[in-house]
């Protein structure tokens, strides 16, 4: 009998019983975040693949215009911007997607993939905004700058955007992967930059140049977040707000 009570008692089995048994939440707590299911990609590698789909369907995109175009009765080319015609606006919207030839589409070609990839991998909303920023100031400075006479289409104006956007956006929020990528990019990329002077007949400087300008303040204009979160340097205290 009294062996019976012992063991009902067992401190030892009390203490199992205790630790199956749910813990109550704690007030105020966050909730526990599930893991990963097996199988499922990561954050990290749903956003390669977003990428990757988003710049080959681009990619891909571009070659049916220029086949089309290639085949067709229609000259797309004269869908691009015309500087200073009312009619030459709406190339704003179709000039990146047109070019004069596979020569030229082919040029351009490597260097979407690569900076089109790297502006939209580290955030695909962040990527697709930057690129809408450099497509319209790009259009819009070429429209007002452009020489009379001329047409100026080609994908080379989101690529220098793209450049500039991946070399700015790790400075302006002082993120230090993405300043690392950028100075990758600038080593690799950065005498593309030459291209925004004027000085080759048959090359749009003028879209270069905007296009870099757009890339600058899309780098700016979306680093808002982190230069807010940027701990502020107390009056008198020297010396850099350091990198995160």
């Amino acid at each position: 009998m009294t062996g019976g009570i012992g063991a009902s008692f067992d401190p030892e089995r009390i203490a199992a019983l205790r630790a199956q048994q749910p813990r109550p939440p704690v007030p105020g707590a966050a909730p526990p975040q599930p893991r990963t299911p097996p199988g499922k990609p990561s954050r990290f590698g749903a956003a390669w693949a977003q990428a990757t789909v988003i710049v080959l369907g681009f990619t891909a995109a571009l070659y049916v215009i220029e086949g089309f175009d290639a085949v067709s009765s229609v000259d797309l080319d004269q869908a691009g911007i015309e500087p200073r015609q009312i009619d030459g606006l709406t190339g704003i919207l179709y000039a990146p997607v047109l070019h004069g030839g596979w020569a030229h589409l082919i040029g351009n070609t490597l260097p979407v993939l690569v900076l089109g990839f790297l502006a939209l991998v580290s955030g695909i909303g962040r990527g697709l905004a930057a690129t809408a920023i450099i497509w319209v100031v790009a259009g819009l400075g070429t429209w007002l700058t452009g020489g009379s006479g001329t047409v100026h289409l080609g994908a080379s104006a989101l690529v220098f955007g793209w450049l500039t956007f991946i070399i700015l956006r790790g400075w302006f929020g002082r993120h230090v992967g993405q300043i690392v990528i950028g100075l990758i990019v600038l080593a690799v990329y950065g005498s593309l930059l030459w291209g925004v002077l004027p000085g080759q007949p048959g090359i749009s400087w003028q879209g270069h140049l905007f296009g870099a300008v757009g890339g600058v303040l899309a780098a700016w204009m979306l680093s808002g977040d982190e230069r807010k979160r940027r701990p502020a340097v107390p009056p008198g205290a020297g010396g850099p707000v350091g990198l995160r």
